[in-house]
């Protein structure tokens, strides 16, 4: 839920609540007289999935035969993730 201020309020201690957003994670709605006019709360962390392609192609590229070794690797390691029984813990 989002607390209500008035963007006076906002304006007259604007330092507290960027603290209180970057800190604490609050958000606010803001109001200019009864209407609400805009929100300040904390940005998403992580990137965003526009930035995927970018993201991918900026990775360096695998020769032929590191991709074959590294494709070895992760059927190396599905087999032995598979070969392992999962045990349930509350079964007595």
């Amino acid at each position: 839920m989002h607390e209500t201020r008035s963007v006076t309020e906002i304006a007259r201690h604007f330092a507290d609540y960027i603290n209180r957003v970057a800190y604490r994670g609050e958000r606010f709605v803001l109001v200019r007289g009864s209407k609400p006019v805009a929100e300040l709360g904390p940005l998403p962390a992580g990137r965003r999935l526009a930035e995927l392609p970018g993201l991918l192609g900026s990775l360096p590229r695998l020769s032929e035969t590191e991709a074959k070794e590294f494709t070895a690797d992760l059927a190396s390691a599905k087999a032995t993730l598979d070969a392992v029984e999962v045990r349930d813990p509350w079964a007595s």
